[in-house]
């Protein structure tokens, strides 16, 4: 990884530190980048670990399988168990504090079977500026996260990517599906699916950066600003009320904002009685 940067050297000199690692990998622009970086540094002391989950979209983990093997490493793939998880299921605003925790403590017995030293995720710097409640679960299980800790920003991360010819360098950002519902809506894996086959369809019509929210009976469509133009053509407009209301939605709308990251954040929790 030949880059001429501060921060690239040291994320190399961290990895180098590090010694051996099992990487959380999703196959998104940030595990992908950092995937390449540990390979290069550490070689074969580099383990790529993918979670199946009902929260995880099988297109996103068949991404995460090829682009592990097209960097040469080795990938272990686990099952998650997330919906097991009552406090999770119950989907507080602090949901994700469960789900990493509950994921990462897989992530260290795969360590210590492995006798590696260290386990890693591909949390940004600018990710410590958000909220962002499973950070806390890293921090009490002691993961590392070297992007964050050699300052590297998504924007650089993205930059440096196209350098490698990383495939992932222009990829949409990804969160997983149960940022679709408001807090305090209980997750399923029947909603769950639900969101996947609405979100894979519009993907099979060509749109890039989209979230499908939950709000039954709606579903919420956000995509780019940029995309907007070609939703609101009345053959593709048709083609997605048709689908999703087979999917199980009464009123399909679309937000004029556009995709946000984070936009269930500005809802307060759901009152449930």
């Amino acid at each position: 990884m030949i880059i001429k940067s501060k921060k690239i050297n040291k994320l190399k000199k961290i990895l180098e530190d590090m010694g051996s690692v099992i990487i959380a990998f999703s196959g998104g622009v940030d595990s992908s980048f950092l995937l390449k970086a540990a390979e290069t540094v550490l070689g074969k002391n580099v383990i790529a670990v993918t979670a199946k989950s009902p929260t995880y979209p099988k297109r996103e983990f068949e991404d995460a399988k090829k682009i592990a093997k097209s960097l040469n490493c080795r990938q272990v793939i686990i099952d998650s168990n997330e919906m097991k998880i009552k406090e999770f299921r119950n989907n507080p605003k602090n949901r994700c504090y469960f789900c990493k925790k509950e994921l990462f403590l897989k992530l260290i017995s795969i360590k210590n079977k492995y006798k590696f030293n260290f386990v890693a995720d591909g949390t940004n710097y600018d990710d410590l500026n958000t909220f962002r409640p499973g950070l806390k679960a890293l921090e009490e299980l002691g993961i590392r996260s070297p992007l964050a800790d050699a300052g590297l920003t998504k924007e650089e991360i993205r930059k440096y990517s196209r350098m490698l010819n990383l495939s992932t360098w222009n990829k949409p950002a990804f969160s997983c599906l149960s940022s679709r519902f408001p807090y305090g809506e209980e997750i399923s894996k029947f909603k769950l699916e639900k969101i996947e086959k609405a979100e894979s369809f519009l993907h099979s019509l060509g749109f890039s950066q989209i979230r499908v929210r939950y709000h039954y009976p709606i579903a919420r469509i956000e995509i780019g600003k940029e995309e907007i133009p070609k939703i609101l053509q009345s053959n593709i407009r048709e083609k997605i009320i048709k689908k999703l209301k087979k999917i199980g939605f009464e009123y399909i709308t679309l937000d004029l904002e556009g995709y946000r990251s984070g936009s269930m954040d500005e809802l307060k929790e759901c009152n449930i009685d």
